[in-house]
């Protein structure tokens, strides 16, 4: 499974997010520059996090995004579908039933044994990311990495 680049981005910025002090934000610019990233498609992405309910976005001169919710409730899972979706990656096209090796219908009248475990690999791909909070993530840093985020960041300790 190949996910979109912006994922990875939405993932960093949440965790990064999750090591500031409650209340304070980082702006789209502050976090683009961070990870050295385009400022104005980061800042898109992010509102796909706001309209999800994982971030809150504040406006004015010391606006930016926070967590919208404590990093225990915000799962992994929620921010990769607040980008990509919940569908699965694999679609069946029943190419069984095609050309010179095609079954017969009566052959395929249950999904086909790579269909149900490319399904059930979704499965546990999804029920892993759904276990594993921004608490999680944090608890796992180094403990000198929060303070670090935060002053690079954005400039207090």
């Amino acid at each position: 499974m190949k996910l979109p680049v912006s994922t990875e981005w939405l993932l960093h910025c949440a965790a990064s997010l999750a090591q500031l002090k409650p209340g304070d934000t980082a702006s789209a610019a502050q976090l683009a520059q961070y990870f050295d990233l385009p400022a104005a498609y980061l800042a898109k992405q992010l509102q796909a996090l706001v309209k999800a309910g994982v971030l809150a976005a504040t406006t004015g001169p010391r606006g930016g995004f926070r967590l919208a919710r404590p990093t225990s409730e915000i799962t992994l899972l929620q921010i990769v579908e607040a980008v990509d979706g919940a569908s699965s990656p694999y679609e069946c096209r029943e190419i069984r039933q095609q050309g010179r090796g095609a079954l017969p219908a009566e052959e395929c009248r249950t999904p086909c044994i790579l269909a149900e475990k490319m399904a059930e690999a979704h499965r546990a791909w999804r029920r892993s990311l759904a276990a594993t909070s921004l608490a999680d993530i944090v608890a796992a840093l180094p403990p000198s990495a929060p303070s670090r985020t935060r002053l690079r960041l954005t400039g207090a300790p």
